[in-house]
């Protein structure tokens, strides 16, 4: 056994410590680089979402209380942004209640709103907009995940170059529409278009909208979302950016059953024919091209508002005779030309629809109803114009004839509800000119001449018996010019 001196073993003992001593220096530094590299790392994001919650404000509207994932996705935004607003948003009170518990403080920065009124819900408790404090929007699909800040980034510098802009979701794609809405017609149709500037965008996406655009918008909230959005920001003529290059994460795929699909399906167009009354469209053609008609049938009792003094409410509104009113007085129209030409009955276009039929061989747009003139002797040859006298008979094509009351002519309506109707004024010969007993139509009489001989114009897809010497007849019933200028006859009222 080897004996070590005492001076040997404290050198050795010196050197052990001093190797102790290097080892510690050298990896405590090591690790402060490392701690202070992590901070750094983790700084960057940490910024980045709290400058993104200032920026937007999350809306989830896209949802069904019937089956939803609002919980995991109101949690899994909190996660990644903290200080983020949420507003979810809903017509009516939610059963089953979400799982969220808003007395929570993680929960501060999130609001349900509930739209419909109520007992103790003030008006700006049942205005979203009113707890919006950011420039941006982002209306967020159920089961969205906003995991990357960078991808939220990116969309919000877009909108605010573009204004709209919207986000595929999972691996949704999504079709890019235009809208051609016509507010004075009372129409919208809707087909594929090429690009990424669209009218409207399907498929499951993130919409991130400028705040000011909101507030132009008469009902930004409407459902179903979002397409009612949509038709409000083509009404502005604004445009929605495709950002095929982003996309947000889809969480899960909702509503899988046959029976959630039914019942998905049922909403959505309860939706849709609540959205297009409110925004007065009655005539929709889809990317299908199937038109459907919207707040005007056979069955339907007013096809549009009161008419005072043979004006219709809608003129006022700037707006002219629903579509679905004009098919209706179509089918009116050529009804009674069939049953007169049946029994030999001299007929023809007058005032208002022999303007039409000059214009643009159809009923003026702006029009409500088809005024025929009839030789006054040959009434007794319409067996439903001679019951008719008496009181109101429904013929075997469920049309309604009957004497007005407001005097010496008739009318025949689309249907027993349906008051859409073509007046029928009988005229007599008195002195060489063609006179009608008083009723309170503001029609003129007029020379027998433009009846010898009579002559025929096309209208509503037929050949109508009309008066000769069209120009003057018209002229002389309303002003020179009118066949040029006919919607000078709307602006006189």
């Amino acid at each position: 056994m080897v004996r070590l001196k005492p001076v040997r073993i404290l050198i050795l003992l010196l050197l052990v410590a001093k190797c102790i001593f290097w080892y510690k220096v050298i990896f405590s530094s090591d690790t402060s680089k490392l701690s202070k590299g992590n901070n750094s790392v983790t700084e960057v994001p940490q910024k980045l979402h709290r400058r993104l919650a200032h920026l937007v404000t999350i809306v989830i509207r896209q949802f069904e209380s019937f089956e939803n994932d609002i919980t995991n996705t109101v949690k899994t935004i909190l996660n990644s942004y903290p200080t983020m607003n949420i507003i979810i948003v809903s017509n009516d009170f939610l059963y089953p209640p979400l799982e969220l518990d808003f007395t929570n403080h993680t929960l501060k920065n999130v609001k349900l709103v509930y739209l419909q009124p109520s007992f103790g819900r003030t008006v700006k408790e049942r205005n979203p907009v009113s707890f919006i404090t950011t420039k941006y929007i982002a209306f967020l699909p159920d089961a969205t995940r906003l995991i990357t800040k960078q991808t939220l980034q990116e969309a919000i510098e877009s909108a605010s170059k573009l204004g709209i802009v919207s986000v595929p979701v999972g691996k949704n794609s999504l079709d890019c529409l235009n809208a051609k809405l016509r507010i004075k017609q009372w129409s919208l149709k809707v087909s594929k278009a090429s690009g990424i500037e669209c009218d409207m965008v399907s498929g499951k996406h993130v919409t991130i909208i400028d705040v000011d655009i909101i507030n132009k918008l008469t009902d930004p909230f409407m459902l179903p979302y979002p397409n009612a959005l949509y038709v409000q920001t083509t009404a502005l003529g604004m445009k929605v950016h495709i950002l095929k290059n982003l996309h947000f994460l889809e969480s899960k795929q909702l509503y899988r059953s046959q029976q959630a699909q039914t019942q998905l399906q049922t909403l959505h167009r309860t939706r849709e024919a609540e959205a297009f009354k409110k925004l007065g469209i009655k005539q929709v053609t889809h990317v299908s091209g199937n038109t459907e008609w919207y707040g005007c049938t056979r069955d339907t009792q007013n096809c549009f508002g009161p008419v005072v003094n043979d004006i219709p409410s809608y003129l006022l509104q700037n707006r002219y005779t629903p579509p679905c009113c004009l098919a209706g007085l179509r089918k009116v129209a050529l009804h009674v030309f069939n049953k007169l030409d049946e029994v030999g009955v001299r007929y023809w276009l007058e005032a208002e629809s022999l303007l039409g039929a000059m214009h643009n061989g159809d009923i003026l747009p702006w029009d409500h109803k088809v005024v025929i003139g009839i030789n006054k002797d040959d009434l007794n040859r319409s067996p439903w114009i001679v019951k008719a006298r008496s009181k109101a008979v429904v013929d075997n094509k469920g049309f309604v004839w009957e004497k007005a009351t407001e005097g010496e002519f008739f009318k025949v309506q689309y249907s027993k509800v349906n008051r859409l109707h073509v007046n029928i004024l009988p005229f007599y010969s008195k002195n060489g000119t063609m006179t009608r007993d008083a009723w309170f139509l503001k029609v003129r009489d007029f020379s027998e001449h433009f009846l010898h001989p009579m002559s025929s114009i096309d209208f509503i897809g037929r050949q109508v018996p009309s008066p000769n010497n069209i120009r003057d007849f018209l002229e002389l019933k309303f002003y020179r010019g009118v066949i040029e200028n006919p919607e000078l006859s709307v602006k006189r009222f």
